[in-house]
């Protein structure tokens, strides 16, 4: 009886585990990459053009609607050849989303390799020199685990496993050219499983039924007695786990045939009897135990669970909320030690909670209506958004007047900080800049296309780039963000929010605001950052400059370099003009001219991409803006770095 109990106590555990915190064996959803040793291309060469420009366009092609797409580019020695491939289970737009920032990493990750694979969570992208279509390739072989370990010493986990995925390979090779996949369960008395086996679509049956074969060789070992693995090729791939990773139910076979086997029998019927007893007593408490345990977890949280607010369909709620008296001990009472500094909507704090996790706590003004939509936006948007150039929004309290932010601390607090200090800008070298400049336009190119919601920042400036303890830069502050819907390109508004200096024509003048709008901050950011110079007006001997209007006329005479900021003088000047030129692409004043986030990213990653001649920038901060708004507008601007909301959600 003593076994059985223990045995009851492990699996009774296990079950209050996966109930309370189902994720616990979620991975972020970058996996591996790896790039090819047999030949490197140079930067600017047609091969890598051909690669930038393949890789680039790769998830707008209409193949990609069936989880798999293949194609090529160039000719002869030049020609690249590229293959996708989705979990089956995927939406298009998932897949869209998960194989354009596949395709994006991997031109950063691989900058020179003639060949390169690299495996998100639920999506596996690759390109070659040599012909990959129809060919099944093995290696790369990489596998991930779980970190739970299988008790199995009567080999049932195993045998149930090993019948589950055999079945589920013949399946999943015998697909047609548009889908080659197979998922399924398997139930046994004490554990359940799921698996899901996939290949390319361009392997015949054979081919793909001997990838598969090859990959569930290799389970013994690299993944023996774990609840969970992958096992990942370029070919194909396999996942097992102990809960329902997928989502889609149709392909999933009935309970397997495979069960525990009986326990030993005894000396005589009387000892078989008296175990069958023991037996059904312990199931039946057991049963009783799972019964109770998810009627109580279930109730507290309905009750818990109580929705905040809707937008667009996203929900937030208190799964995300702080109780007042935690954070109130974590800020020491919000003493003026521990205070950040203070913002347009209230003061920042910082704090530890007593995990030992350190904080930062935006505490709104109280009775101020511009705070309670800069909460809501943050609340209802930032919490769904996750990215290593994002800020994390941690959770939220609202009690009585008190409404509090709660973010992730970073150390070196916001970018204008060390950019406008004429001693901390020693600080920031060039390589720190560049890498802040990319970062921040990786971000936002996760905003505007590779998130699962399009967003609209509309107040991306240097006070609102934070920076972590290494300098890597996270956009922080979507008080002033817009939800659009994927196909959505561009909206109106009556009111006008945002930062003087950073705001679009189009949008300070007339309302009208776009992914173009957070293009045209981006372009004042950038030559921000090369210049150290605020964009609003300042001294160049005894003449009074506007950020833009000097460096266009530099860039116009071919004096661009006078734009520098003397500390990077002794940097790399042409890394540093390709990105004064950049800049002044954002900021043209004709929004069609300006380019899109994908594109500066991949501009800022390969120099083999030819930049167009940039046209004039907006000067509309040389006019009275007030007086080119219609009367059935309210514009409001900043001229001291603070920020104006917008009252009411469209």
């Amino acid at each position: 009886m003593g076994s059985s109990s223990r045995l009851l106590s492990f699996f009774f555990y296990g079950f209050l585990i996966h109930l309370v915190n189902p994720t616990i064996a979620q991975r972020n959803p970058y996996v591996l990459h790896e790039c090819s040793t047999n030949g490197n291309v140079s930067s600017n060469s047609a091969y890598r053009a051909n690669l930038n420009s393949l890789l680039s366009n790769f998830s707008s092609k209409s193949q990609i609607d069936n989880g798999f797409y293949n194609y090529s580019a160039g000719e002869n020695n030049d020609k690249v050849n590229a293959i996708a491939l989705c979990r089956g289970d995927l939406t298009a737009t998932d897949c869209r989303s998960c194989v354009n920032m596949s395709a994006h990493e991997l031109l950063v990750l691989c900058p020179n390799e003639k060949e390169g694979i690299i495996w998100y969570k639920n999506c596996t992208v690759r390109y070659s020199n040599n012909s990959i279509f129809g060919v099944m390739e093995i290696e790369p072989m990489k596998a991930l685990t779980s970190s739970t370990e299988v008790s199995d010493a009567s080999g049932t986990f195993k045998q149930v496993l090993k019948g589950l995925l055999d079945g589920l390979r013949s399946k999943a090779a015998s697909g047609d050219s548009l889908r080659k996949l197979a998922i399924g369960a398997a139930n046994s008395t004490y554990f359940n499983l799921y698996a899901l086996l996939q290949c390319t679509t361009d392997l015949a049956e054979q081919e793909c039924s001997s990838c598969l074969n090859q990959t569930i060789e290799y389970l013994p070992e690299c993944c023996d007695d774990r609840a969970g693995a992958r096992v990942l090729t370029p070919s194909c791939n396999l996942r097992y786990e102990d809960y329902r990773f997928y989502d889609n139910t149709t392909d999933e076979l009935p309970p397997s045939s495979y069960l525990p086997p009986p326990p030993a029998a005894a000396e005589g019927k009387k000892s078989n009897s008296s175990q069958t007893i023991i037996i059904v007593v312990a199931v039946v408490v057991f049963v009783v135990l799972i019964i109770c345990t998810y009627v109580f977890f279930y109730l507290r949280v309905k009750k818990r669970r109580k929705k905040v607010e809707t937008v667009d369909g996203i929900v937030s709620d208190e799964s995300l909320q702080f109780d007042f008296a935690t954070i109130r001990v974590a800020t020491e009472n919000f003493s003026k030690e521990n205070k950040l500094g203070q913002g347009g909507f209230g003061a920042v704090y910082k704090g530890m909670l007593l995990n030992g996790q350190e904080i930062a706590v935006k505490r709104l003004s109280s009775g101020s209506g511009q705070g309670d939509q800069e909460f809501k936006n943050e609340v209802l948007l930032v919490a769904k958004l996750q990215h290593r150039n994002l800020v994390r929004l941690l959770g939220f309290c609202l009690e009585g007047n008190e409404r509090l932010l709660i973010y992730e601390l970073m150390p070196n607090a916001s970018l204008d900080r060390f950019l406008f200090d004429p001693i901390k800008r020693l600080h920031l070298d060039w390589e720190t800049r560049y890498k802040i400049i990319d970062g921040i336009a990786r971000g936002l190119l996760y905003l505007h296309e590779d998130s699962q919601f399009r967003i609209i920042h509309r107040d991306l400036k240097t006070s609102n780039i934070l920076l972590d303890s290494e300098m890597n830069p996270k956009i922080a502050d979507f008080g002033m963000a817009r939800l659009f819907v994927l196909d959505q390109t561009h909206a109106n508004t009556r009111r006008i929010v945002g930062t003087y200096g950073y705001m679009s024509p189009e949008y300070a003048m007339h309302g009208h605001f776009s992914v173009k709008t957070d293009v045209f901050s981006f372009g004042v950011l950038i030559l921000e950052m090369v210049s150290g110079q605020k964009n609003s007006y300042f001294l160049i001997g005894e003449n009074l400059e506007d950020l833009l209007s000097y460096a266009w006329q530099n860039w116009r005479e071919g004096t661009a370099s006078n734009l520098i900021d003397p500390t990077l003088r002794s940097s790399s000047t042409s890394e540093i003009m390709r990105c004064i030129h950049i800049g002044l692409l954002c900021v043209q004043e004709n929004v069609a001219d300006r380019p899109t986030m994908a594109s500066i990213v991949l501009m800022f990653n390969s120099n083999s991409i030819t930049l167009s001649v940039p046209s004039r920038p907006a000067f509309f901060m040389h006019t009275t803006v007030e007086s080119d708004v219609s009367s059935d507008q309210s514009f409001q601007a900043s001229t001291n770095e603070a920020t104006i909301s917008e009252l009411y959600p469209r």
